[in-house]
């Protein structure tokens, strides 16, 4: 079996068209169909640069007018550690049996700095900087933003903005991308039954 590419580095100009078969083929294979409520959760904050890649994330998000999700966390209303347990409880409430993809910042060796990561499976929220936070999504993409393993606070108040910024374009253009491929695939197949 051939070994798949899992993580793009954003220096990658077509990053964003590599990415969305991935997370195209993650979606559809953990089972979303047109019965599921698709949200995107963007975890992070507003406060250190590093950390807001989430936030940002969502906020460009919603600049896609006929993406069929629902986008939560954004530079306004951001989804964070003080907040991240009422936002699942509410998602619990609201939504039966949602298909949530989860958006995060993250730390990693220097070699991994500026990739994307698409993993299936939970984000565990605050690994990082070494906080235990409820896990959350059926899949999730995390941007490393910087190098981890001493003072990560201060790690990520350093980071630069520009890179947040580029990261954040190019997950938000992939899930667009994605998600619209998607619902494109249902929609062919359910007609192709009827």
């Amino acid at each position: 079996m051939l070994f798949e590419k899992r993580r793009i580095h954003i220096d990658n100009k077509n990053a964003p068209e590599l990415l969305y078969p991935i997370i195209s083929k993650d979606i559809l294979s953990l089972g979303f169909n047109n019965h599921r409520e698709l949200i995107i959760l963007c975890i992070g904050t507003d406060r250190s640069t590093g950390d807001s890649l989430g936030p940002l994330t969502g906020t460009l998000l919603s600049k896609y007018d006929t993406l069929p999700a629902i986008i939560i966390g954004n530079i306004h209303s951001p989804v964070h550690a003080s907040n991240l347990e009422e936002i699942i409880n509410a998602i619990e409430n609201k939504y039966r049996d949602p298909f949530i993809i989860a958006v995060d910042a993250g730390l990693g060796k220097q070699n991994s700095v500026g990739y994307i990561d698409v993993k299936k499976g939970p984000l565990k929220p605050g690994t990082g900087v070494n906080k235990k936070l409820p896990e959350i999504g059926d899949m999730h993409i995390t941007g490393l933003a910087n190098v981890g393993g001493y003072i990560e606070y201060l790690i990520l108040q350093s980071t630069r903005l520009s890179m947040v910024i580029k990261m954040g374009e190019i997950i938000a253009s992939a899930l667009n991308l994605s998600i619209n491929h998607v619902m494109g695939s249902l929609s062919n197949e359910f007609t192709a039954i009827d």
